[in-house]
């Protein structure tokens, strides 16, 4: 298991605020090093999309003009 598995394994998930009923629930978690990881809350043994500080910036920044 890689340090990156082990720290998705015990990261501190928490639904967002924005996840509605049914099919758009998402889950965000703080890693080290500035990281973002975003997964499916109904999947939570599914994979997880890890997002670098610009990249987690880019996404809140689409999500805002969507």
């Amino acid at each position: 298991m890689t340090n990156l598995q082990r720290e998705l394994t015990g990261a501190p998930w928490r639904t967002s605020s924005h996840s509605g009923s049914g099919d758009q629930c998402v889950e965000v978690a703080p890693l080290s090093d500035d990281l973002r990881a975003v997964r499916d809350s109904k999947d939570p043994d599914g994979p997880a999309l890890v997002l670098t500080p610009r990249a987690w910036r880019a996404l809140l920044v689409a999500i805002r003009n969507d």
